[in-house]
């Protein structure tokens, strides 16, 4: 395996805090860069504070902050922006995700930056972007998925439901992550900077494409069908015999005529008219579901898994997130390495883009202020500086 990294020599500087902007740093410490987290003295990213599920630790932080280093400093006061300052000068990426205005009252204006460092790359995670009249609103996982209309069309007919993870931030962080790998290149090019501004309600927006398009034009929402499909038939849960179900995903006729005739043993239903067409079975979806039913739920799920092998049809089982943590194909492929943390060494999945010839660097999750002294020595400080500023808490 190739031990140079493609982001080695690359330096991030993430004010940064939650999800969307470690998301994006994570992945970018993952193949080589140099991360460094600027955390308030004494608390740190709140996201640290989350929970104490994994061995003391926040499962979300050491899920998103490995192979960073960790930089206490107190940006309210001028020695904490002077090192900001000095690290922004020597850094390829800044990253933050504040609060809407923050890097403004910190006097961090973006283009005086630029002119101090002209490759510096800013990017800016935001709710809802530099401008426009929600430019000011904070932003919460919930309130994007409400405001973006992700949670009209999620849940059950009776009710609306919340995604079950991060989404809003999930995207934003992956298309800064995107947008900063784009700059990137394009400074290779150019030998200057640019900046990127992220939306998490952009971000989701783009991820509502299909319903805004069937919406719009269709003169119809998506009606919310819970784990089945809204415009495609049969797609979802079945329940088979015993306590158990299996998950259907029928894409295309030639898939529906030979689930008919194998899975179903009725060919003939195949041609009846109200179910010979994807529209036709949306349309009477309910027929159609008890049909399937007074055969499935006769056969226990290994008959009917075999079944739909022998017809190549797309199935699965609803797992728990514990049975995810012992999947085999996750096993199969090596996909678990160690990651080590102040508490002892955990298990994370390794990043879900492979590389021939390349391994990502699985770094350890930083202590608080872990990286403070090494990072302040490297700039210049001595170290009767470092303990007089440590003393007035200003590290």
């Amino acid at each position: 395996m190739n031990r140079i990294l493609p982001l080695s020599g690359i330096t991030v500087i993430a004010l940064e805090q939650a999800v969307a902007a470690p998301f994006a740093t994570r992945q970018l410490a993952d193949w080589g860069a140099r991360v460094i987290k600027v955390e308030r003295p004494g608390t740190g990213d709140f996201a640290r504070h989350y929970d104490t599920t994994v061995k003391g630790l926040s499962s979300h932080f050491v899920w998103i902050n490995r192979g960073k280093e960790s930089l206490c400093l107190d940006l309210k006061t001028p020695e904490g922006m002077m090192v900001l300052r000095s690290l922004i000068g020597k850094g390829d990426v800044l990253i933050q995700n504040l609060r809407p205005g923050a890097l403004t009252r910190l006097g961090l204006d973006g283009k005086a930056l630029a002119r101090e460092n002209p490759r510096l790359i800013i990017c800016n995670i935001s709710g809802y972007g530099p401008d426009g009249p929600y430019r000011h609103r904070k932003a919460y996982d919930l309130l994007v998925q409400a405001e973006s209309g992700l949670l009209s069309i999620t849940g059950s007919p009776e009710m609306p439901s919340k995604v079950g993870i991060s989404v809003a931030d999930i995207a934003a962080g992956m298309y800064a992550l995107t947008g900063i790998l784009t700059a990137i290149i394009q400074r290779s090019t150019t030998g200057t900077g640019n900046v990127v501004d992220v939306s998490m309600f952009e971000a989701v927006a783009e991820w509502m494409g299909y319903p805004l398009n069937f919406t719009h034009y269709g003169q119809q929402s998506p009606r919310r069908t819970g784990a089945h499909h809204a415009t495609i038939a049969p797609y979802g849960p079945y329940p088979v015999a015993g306590d158990d179900e299996v998950f259907l995903g029928i894409e295309n006729e030639r898939e529906w005529k030979l689930f008919c005739a194998i899975v179903l043993q009725q060919p003939a239903l195949s041609s009846e008219a109200r179910f010979s067409t994807n529209a036709g079975r949306v349309a009477h979806r309910v027929e159609m579901d008890a049909v399937i039913h007074s055969v499935i739920s006769q056969l226990d799920f290994e008959e009917v898994v075999a079944r739909l092998e022998h017809a190549g049809i797309a199935y699965a089982r609803m797992n728990s997130v514990e049975d995810l943590w012992e999947h085999p194909q996750l096993h199969a492929r090596q996909r678990w390495a160690d990651v080590s943390t102040e508490m002892g060494s955990i298990q994370a999945l390794m990043p879900p883009v492979s590389f021939a010839d390349l391994t990502a660097r699985m770094g350890p999750v930083p202590q608080l202020g872990q990286h403070t002294d090494t990072i302040l020595e490297e700039l210049g400080w001595t170290a009767e500086v470092i303990a007089d500023w440590k003393m007035r808490h200003i590290i």
